[in-house]
């Protein structure tokens, strides 16, 4: 299974589905199934990403990319 933490910076990628802990607030912040996610920058230790989705620009941790999963 892949997860958004493991999509690399400047690629982008489809949402399978969202599960874990903080799935009402990741649906919540438009990670849907169907939705297109890019990932657009990341920190010089890889986290937190900077993920656009939606039309928003949104950071992530990378437990809450871990929670992202995509095709």
């Amino acid at each position: 299974m892949k997860t958004l933490s493991d999509v690399k910076k400047k690629s982008s990628a489809i949402v399978k589905g969202v599960k874990g802990s903080d799935t009402l607030r990741l649906l919540e912040m438009g990670f849907t199934p169907g939705s297109k996610v890019e990932v657009v920058r990341a920190a010089p230790l890889g986290f937190p990403i900077e993920v656009k989705v939606r039309g928003y620009l949104v950071s992530l941790r990378k437990s809450e990319a871990e929670c992202i999963e995509i095709k």
